[in-house]
């Protein structure tokens, strides 16, 4: 059995996602979580060790962290090819875009949003304007962020980068914005938004 630990519109609700790209049978399992504007709580029933989402468990074993998830996933799962299998050449690419979103990506946006400057040369991240412009290029040069097939690391950016679409936080790009489009009109996108509340 495969069991995602979700709250609606969060970072979960990629993973619905993923999971309907993968075509397994899944169930859903509800979750609070503690939330930006101090509501919620921790949930005893939620196996994240911080009480956060996304986790899933798939016969008996836990797996957290969004990079993982997807990696983990992918491997389990490998019928709908959503990720380069290993010994694939893409798999080196589909890895490295996996963590340089968790290491990089995400706490570029964090910073911005929290308006904390990335300190320069110390830090594992770069700003957000820095960040983009390399992402941006890589979509300048092929359709998909790891190569020319879509892959469970598109399910990590493209949710974010629409997340993020009418914010000033994110750089506004012709090449992100016919990405995303792209990629949220698959069918699998509309199937987990349709799970969205579980």
């Amino acid at each position: 059995m495969l069991t995602l630990y979700h709250r609606p519109r969060s970072r979960s609700s990629r993973f619905l996602w993923l999971l309907e790209e993968l075509g397994e049978p899944y169930e859903i399992k509800l979750v609070t979580i503690r939330a930006s504007d101090g509501s919620g709580a921790l949930d005893p029933n939620n196996p994240h060790p911080h009480g956060k989402v996304p986790v899933i468990v798939h016969d008996g074993v836990t797996v957290f962290e969004s990079a993982a998830i997807c990696a983990y996933l992918t491997d389990a799962f490998p019928k709908n090819a959503i990720g380069p299998k290993i010994g694939d050449a893409m798999r080196g690419p589909y890895l490295s875009w996996l963590a340089y979103y968790a290491g990089v990506l995400e706490p570029a946006f964090v910073s911005k949003f929290m308006k904390v400057e990335v300190p320069r040369g110390t830090a594992g991240w770069v700003n957000v304007e820095e960040a983009m412009e390399f992402v941006d290029k890589a979509l300048g040069q092929r359709s998909f962020i790891a190569g020319d097939k879509f892959s469970a690391a598109d399910i990590l950016y493209s949710s974010s980068f629409a997340l993020f679409a009418s914010s000033p936080i994110m750089p506004k790009t012709k090449n992100v914005d016919a990405y995303v489009k792209c990629c949220t009109a698959r069918p699998a996108f509309a199937k987990a938004q349709a799970r969205e509340n579980g």
